[in-house]
């Protein structure tokens, strides 16, 4: 569809894309007042994005909490909704109606401190005395949660919600596409905290720890009528969507190179 009124849209890539109009946005050109964005191409978050988005959160039009989250532990929780959340702002950074995604972010965070208050028969205000914070971004200070797990004689792992400006970019690229994240009983969590490579078996202490992500698990069926490389047998045989890395070995997974490091035996304890 193509359309050069401001009152209609085209849809491409889940963007609506109209013509902008607006008095009040001018520049300063030769020591005039001109009118900046009139006539000019902008992208839009589409309304039913956000009312779709928010109906995930919500039960007969007010936030609830996530049951298949009640089992997880309170950093997987925190992480989950901050990921999912940072997904579609990332998708959407070039849309000038950014900021309509904070009707979102309210009904999110409603549902999250719901989630945190069902799971530990609390309040919803004993969730904010025990989990908020003040979150410093480039310089701005912003409300949140945050969730801290002590590690000996290392930093500790650190799960925050919110912190992210809904800053219009038009130049930003489109870093991920919008989904929800689905993880065992604190299984990130626990594998973060052993710190081991689980290609190679490198550890903490020589090498640094990353996570590898795929967008889903029929990904790993791409390799099929070849010798799978050994980070899909892994994947697959576990039915994870994440790895627990080295950064050689993340480097090598994601230039597409065979593994550098051999595989280091390790006995049972």
């Amino acid at each position: 569809m193509i359309t050069h009124t401001r009152d209609s849209a085209a849809t491409f890539l889940n963007y609506e894309i109209t013509i902008m109009q607006s008095n009040t946005k001018q520049n300063l050109t030769n020591g005039h007042k001109r009118r900046s964005i009139n006539g000019a191409t902008g992208l839009k978050v589409p309304r039913r994005v956000v009312e779709d988005k928010c109906k995930r959160y919500m039960r007969k039009g007010k936030p609830i909490h996530r049951a298949e989250l009640l089992n997880e532990s309170d950093f997987t929780i925190v992480a989950t909704y901050q990921l999912e959340y940072r997904g579609l702002v990332n998708y959407y950074r070039m849309a000038y109606n950014l900021h309509t995604l904070q009707k979102l972010k309210w009904v999110m965070e409603q549902s999250l401190t719901k989630t945190l208050a069902h799971k530990f028969k609390i309040s919803v205000r004993k969730v904010y005395k025990e989990y908020q914070t003040e979150l410093d971004v480039n310089g701005k200070k912003y409300k949140g949660l945050q969730v801290m797990v002590p590690r000996e004689g290392k930093k500790p792992l650190v799960a925050t919600w919110g912190g992210i400006p809904l800053t219009w970019d038009v130049a930003a690229p489109i870093e991920d596409e919008i989904e929800r994240y689905h993880w065992k009983r604190s299984e990130l969590e626990q594998r973060l905290l052993a710190q081991v490579c689980e290609q190679c078996g490198a550890t903490r202490m020589t090498a640094k720890i990353e996570v590898h992500h795929i967008r889903a698990l029929k990904d790993l069926q791409l390799y099929d009528g070849r010798e799978k490389p050994q980070w899909v047998q892994i994947m697959a045989a576990r039915r994870r969507k994440t790895l627990v890395l080295c950064h050689t070995c993340h480097g090598d997974i994601q230039h597409g190179r065979p593994p550098r490091r051999h595989k280091v035996s390790r006995s049972r304890t």
